[in-house]
């Protein structure tokens, strides 16, 4: 590895030695960026800084009462805080759990009960107002505080300002052994309720040093955090890593306002999901094709030229002479959409779910090299990677050294490694059904292994929906769920790498009538299954039908179809089992009407 500034596993065994380390090697670097609202611009903070300030928020926990293994929620977007409130609970040998940013309220309750967290760290105001109405119910919790001002006042409420003292003092070094437990991350579950996963510092810095054998970072890259440091993917790609290294960390404003960051921090490096590169590649050919014949052919030239330069220098295609072409094309087509990203992106390391083809084609074509990896949170995360120089983009790459993997007798791919989490939080039940006696954890997805030993994803064992966010979700609880409402006969969710779930509904008929009636409508007459106002109740039902399910398994949209699927329509199974790849067939134009504009 040539980066001098790299903190080996044995100099740094654990995740708060990690950060006592970078500060003492690079304390005036800079380690994050991050805007600041209310006065208008971007700040640089440097490891210094950001260590004075772990430090103000020991003391504080430690007048809080905190004593180690206590566990700390944190509801935060990604900020310079939220690395803080992390390291400070690393050095204490506390137990961080993070919540997604917008799940519900009663979700984040069961979170924060089922771990018995006794720290609540929120961001702000719309934080309190999500949560203030299960306050009470948080029976573990004694303080939640909000990094950001608010007016609300209650009892266990205390504001960042008011909760840190003002004295100094040195970084903790109470933390708990590599292999005890770091966090808990929760995920989804298949009862509709998250489990909790527990990784150890040895868990995520091996995942981190495995990974760093593919991958030459320097600490002079920049990182731009757009993912939810709630996942585990970010946190340790795009937060321990860059740690490792001693690179620098931009937090993104929010994704709205991703390109203009991108233009801004000129990031060399990002982490990212499908969606991300499915909205540039949409944005990118709605320009197109608003372009003159001319323009269109020298794109689509750039591309396939860029795509056999990439294939050449892979060593898996030869010299053909459009390769003469490339500077003048890449002139005139590639450097101006890298610039658009900045300009200096040296690779982004694409997972979470599936990345399209052509998507990939356009970004690596046009001089952007995209690596697809693949992991799961209770592998801390990653499994496998594309390295730069052994790139199969239709794959999810090698397996990280030290990672090893096989297909079972069912298709499965199985894995085992030090990165396989310590299990579930209070459940051994599923932890057994997960990791088997012989330590190989059973990922559910069915995988084939190539000549080159690059793993190719090809289907799941159970039904599980990964949406281009990169979130997974089982749709059959869901289903059982929505079909409990009268109203409704037949369901199925969908969403299989879009941005949202759908769903695809048959109504029971004399319900449906009914429902017509009530809304002033014709019952019998076939617009009113297409009506909005007809679609919008029959959503609002469903949504209300799946009230007691975490915040991401939320329907956004909805089709009502005219037809009962069944065994004789070839639409069931004989067992009355849907058959989802011939339903989104048949159905395919409704199923695009639900994600048209999007």
């Amino acid at each position: 590895m040539s980066n001098p500034q790299l903190i080996t596993l044995e100099q740094a065994p654990g995740l708060a030695a990690l950060f006592r380390e970078r500060v003492s090697r690079s304390p005036e670097a800079t380690a994050y960026i991050q805007y600041d609202p209310e006065e208008n611009q971007w700040h640089e903070y440097s490891w210094r800084q950001t260590a004075n300030q772990v430090i103000r928020w020991q003391q504080a926990m430690r007048t809080s009462g905190l004593h180690k293994g206590d566990r700390v929620v944190i509801m935060c977007h990604n900020a310079w805080e939220w690395v803080i409130c992390d390291q400070a609970c690393l050095g204490l040998g506390l137990v961080l759990v993070p919540v997604f940013m917008n799940d519900r309220a009663d979700n984040i309750a069961w979170i924060v009960n089922d771990c018995e967290a006794s720290l609540l760290v929120i961001e702000g105001a719309d934080q309190w107002q999500t949560l203030e109405s299960t306050v009470e119910k948080l029976t573990s919790v004694h303080t939640i505080v909000a990094i950001k001002a608010l007016d609300a006042q209650h009892d266990k409420l205390r504001r960042l300002q008011d909760w840190l003292p003002q004295g100094k003092g040195e970084l903790a070094e109470e933390e708990c052994a590599p292999d005890e437990l770091a966090t808990i991350v929760y995920t989804s579950g298949t009862t509709g309720k998250p489990k909790g996963v527990m990784l150890s510092h040895h868990n995520i810095l091996w995942n981190v040093h495995a990974a760093l054998q593919f991958f030459d970072i320097r600490a002079d890259n920049t990182f731009l955090s757009f993912l939810p440091l709630s996942h585990t993917f970010e946190r340790t790609v795009g937060y321990y890593l860059a740690m490792v290294c001693g690179c620098a960390t931009a937090y993104n404003r929010s994704i709205p306002q991703l390109a203009d960051d991108l233009a801004m921090v000129k990031p060399t490096l990002m982490v990212s999901v499908p969606r991300i590169f499915e909205r540039i590649y949409g944005r990118i050919m709605d320009k197109l094709n608003t372009e003159s014949a001319i323009k269109k052919k020298l794109f689509r030239a750039a591309i396939d030229i860029g795509w056999k330069k990439f294939e050449r220098q892979q060593g898996r295609g030869g010299w053909s002479p459009g390769l003469l072409l490339h500077p003048l094309l890449d002139a005139l087509v590639g450097a101006k959409v890298r610039g658009r990203l900045g300009g200096r992106l040296r690779f982004t390391v694409c997972g979470g779910a599936a990345l399209s083809p052509d998507v990939a084609k356009l970004f690596i074509g046009l001089g952007i090299p995209v690596t697809q990896g693949y992991g799961l949170t209770e592998t801390s995360p990653v499994i496998a990677a594309n390295p730069l120089e052994n790139n199969v983009p239709a794959s999810v790459g090698l397996p990280l050294p030290g990672v090893e993997v096989r297909i079972s007798e069912q298709g499965e791919l199985l894995t085992r490694s030090p990165s396989v989490m310590l299990g579930y939080w209070n459940r051994p039940e599923a932890t057994a059904e997960m990791i088997d006696q012989d330590g190989w954890l059973h990922t559910g997805d069915k995988a084939s292994i190539g000549d080159t030993g690059h793993i190719f994803i090809t289907g799941r064992l159970k039904e599980i929906i990964v949406l281009a966010t990169g979130e997974k979700i089982p749709p059959t609880d869901m289903e059982n769920a929505i079909t409990l409402s009268p109203l409704i006969e037949q369901a199925m969710v969908i969403g299989e790498g879009k941005p949202y779930l759908s769903c695809l509904a048959v109504p029971n008929p004399q319900a449906f009538d009914e429902l017509c009636k009530s809304l002033g409508l014709h019952p019998g007459d076939e617009s009113n299954y297409s009506n909005p106002v007809v679609v919008d109740e029959m959503l609002r039902q469903v949504q209300e039908q799946l009230s007691s399910f975490p915040g991401y398994a939320r329907i956004h949209r909805l089709a009502i179809l005219h037809q009962p699927m069944s065994p004789e329509n070839g639409l069931l199974t004989p067992t009355l089992k849907l058959r989802r790849n011939r339903i989104l067939l048949y159905y395919s134009d409704e199923v695009a009407g639900l994600y048209s504009g999007h």
